[in-house]
C-alpha cells in the first residue's frame, strides 16, 4: 500500500502561495490596532511560507516552531492551522496534527483537503471507521479526487470491506490511469482472492508506470516464483529489493495490505540464497521478521 504525497504538493503549492500586500482602511481616523493586526497576519503568512519550504525537504524540527508562531499571528486562516496539522502529521504527533486540523476544518468546513488529512489522520491512529468518514466527506467536496478514492479504498480494506475496497480502488484508476498505487493495491485483492493472473496482470501495470516502484515489483517476483517462473521471479526479487530493501520485512510488508497468502509466499521466497545474498549486499543478513520502519509517505 504505498502511501500517497497529496502533503507534500500541497507544502510545494503553500510555499509559493502569494501573501496579500497590506490594505489602508480609507477613514480620516488612524486605525493602528487594525493595522498591526495586518502586520501581523502578514509575518504569520510568512512564516508559514517559510515552514512549507522547510517541510518539503523534511526539516521539521524547524519547520514546525515557524508554523506553530504562524498560527498565532493568523489565527483565523485555515490554510496555517492546516499546515500546521500536516506537519505534525508527517511526524507522527497524531493528537497534535487533528487538533490543528479540527481548527482548520473549523475555520472552513468546506475544504477538501483538511477532511482528507483528517482521514489520515485517524487511519494513522487505526480508527478505520472515523478516517472513512473524513474521506467519505472530502469526496463530497471533490468527487473524482483519486487519492481521496484510494485512501478510503485503504480505509475500507483495513475494516475488512474487500468489495468496497475494490470499487474504490477501480474509481482511482478510472481518473487516473497511471495511478499505480491503486492499481497494486487491486492486485493485492486479487492474489487472495486467488485470481493470481489477474495480480499479475495488475502488478506488470505499475511496474511500466514507475519501474522504480519496489513494492509492485516484489509483489510481482513473488507470484512468478510462486507460479513456478522461478529464474524471472528471483531477478525481479533481487531488484526490487536493491531499490527498497523494507520490503523484505513482513511486517512492514502486512502494514502496506499484504495479505496472508502473499505474505506467506513472500516468506518462502525471502528464504532463498539469491534473495538472502541480495540482502546481504544491501547489509542485512537475514529476511527481517520485525525491523521497525515506518511505511513510505
Amino acid at each position: 500500500m504505498p502511501k500517497c504525497n497529496r502533503f507534500i504538493s500541497l507544502l510545494i503549492a503553500f510555499s509559493f502561495w502569494s501573501v496579500p500586500k497590506a490594505t489602508f482602511a480609507q477613514a480620516l481616523l488612524p486605525h493602528t490596532l487594525q493595522l498591526d493586526a495586518a502586520r501581523l497576519e502578514r509575518q504569520g503568512l510568512t512564516l508559514a511560507q517559510e515552514a512549507a519550504s522547510l517541510g518539503q525537504f523534511q526539516q521539521f524540527e524547524l519547520a514546525v516552531p515557524r508554523a506553530r508562531l504562524a498560527t498565532q499571528l493568523a489565527p483565523k486562516n485555515h490554510k496555517v492551522w492546516f499546515l500546521l496539522g500536516g506537519l505534525y502529521l508527517q511526524t507522527k504527533e497524531l493528537d497534535k496534527a487533528i487538533t490543528a486540523l479540527n481548527k482548520a476544518q473549523s475555520l472552513n468546513p468546506k475544504d477538501a483537503d483538511v477532511q482528507f488529512a483528517l482521514g489520515s489522520a485517524h487511519f494513522h491512529q487505526k480508527k478505520y471507521q472515523e478516517a472513512s468518514a473524513f474521506y467519505q466527506a472530502g469526496l463530497r467536496l471533490k468527487p473524482n479526487d483519486p487519492e481521496g478514492l484510494f485512501d478510503l479504498g485503504n480505509a475500507f480494506y483495513m475494516m475488512s470491506r474487500k468489495p468496497e475496497a475494490l470499487a474504490q480502488y477501480n474509481k482511482a484508476v478510472a481518473q487516473d490511469k497511471k495511478f499505480w498505487p491503486a492499481i497494486n493495491n487491486i492486485g493485492l485483492i486479487l492474489y487472495e482472492q486467488g485470481d493470481v493472473p489477474g495480480a499479475i496482470k495488475r502488478w506488470q501495470d505499475s511496474v511500466a508506470i514507475d519501474k522504480q516502484a519496489a513494492e509492485p515489483m516484489l509483489a510481482l517476483a513473488v507470484a512468478l516464483y510462486a507460479k513456478g517462473d522461478q529464474k524471472q521471479g528471483l531477478a525481479l526479487g533481487e531488484k526490487a529489493i536493491g531499490i527498497d530493501d523494507r520490503y523484505a520485512d513482513l511486517d512492514f510488508l502486512k502494514e502496506n495490505l499484504w495479505g496472508d497468502r502473499l505474505l506467506a509466499d513472500t516468506k518462502k521466497f525471502l528464504q532463498q540464497p539469491r534473495i538472502q545474498s541480495a540482502l546481504q549486499r544491501r547489509g542485512t543478513p537475514e529476511a527481517p521478521a520485525s525491523r521497525q520502519q515506518q511505511p513510505t509517505q
